[in-house]
């Protein structure tokens, strides 16, 4: 896709998520809750079309993650754009987002959507989720919508999001989750790592990778079937602020 448009690149994105709302595959059993159809809510002067129609999630993470005026954000994996955008206006003029993907074309998608919104705090970046190129304690919250499954090192992702959440920031995130008697085993059988289940944590995994990092007050609730003992998740924690008690604050 490298030699490609921009507007050949999002006729494609628009492709995918048909096909996956068709098949009910790709993080999408349910077309009308999974992709585009977890954004019902979201009214035409909030979103382009091209943006919304180009969400490949199991969920909406800028309403689990509650966002405020003036907050910074991090969403890892940010795709075509859609949460960047909805982020940016959330925030407001005196916040900022930051979007992470290492896809040059997806990228590129995203910038011609954020342009065609006409929001301006956002700033593209491009690495992967275990190696986040943000100095640390520097986002209020982190969002991310079905990603996390597909990385191959999720010790390293669960650390690089410690480290760059500042104190008393936030997770507000939505992924593929299995129920914890699944063994890696039972969830390949249950589908493939692009379809966000094979590579899917179980739900005590999740807890104790949060934890490991200093994560606090976390829950992974699961909301809507993706395979047989595999849902999609809400998945929330935060880092103890400075005056708090917390895994390394020495204090307890």
């Amino acid at each position: 896709m490298t030699d490609t448009t921009t507007a050949e690149i999002q006729d494609y994105y628009r492709g995918k998520a048909a096909e996956a709302a068709e098949a009910k595959s790709c993080c999408a059993p349910d077309p009308t809750r999974f992709g585009p159809g977890a954004y019902g809510d979201i009214g035409p002067d909030e979103a382009t079309d091209a943006a919304l129609l180009a969400s490949l999630g199991c969920g909406n993470p800028t309403a689990v993650a509650e966002l405020r005026d003036g907050e910074t954000v991090l969403d890892l994996g940010s795709g075509a754009g859609l949460d960047l955008i909805l982020s940016a206006r959330r925030v407001g003029s005196d916040g900022q987002v930051f979007g992470l993907d290492f896809l040059e074309e997806m990228l590129a998608v995203a910038r011609q959507n954020i342009e065609d919104a006409e929001v301006d705090n956002v700033i593209l970046l491009k690495g992967t989720i275990e190696q986040i190129p943000l100095p640390a304690a520097t986002v209020d919250v982190i969002i991310s919508n079905c990603v996390i499954n597909l990385s191959l090192d999720k010790p390293a992702v669960f650390a690089e999001m410690a480290r760059v959440l500042a104190p008393g920031g936030r997770l507000g995130i939505t992924d593929v989750v299995a129920e914890d008697h699944l063994t890696p085993a039972d969830r390949a059988e249950r589908g493939g790592v692009s379809q966000c289940i094979a590579g899917a944590l179980s739900q005590a995994e999740y807890l104790s990778l949060l934890a490991e990092v200093g994560l606090t007050g976390a829950e992974v609730v699961f909301t809507q079937d993706a395979a047989d003992g595999m849902h999609s998740a809400i998945i929330r924690a935060r880092k103890p602020g400075a005056d708090e008690c917390g895994p390394d604050s020495g204090c307890c």
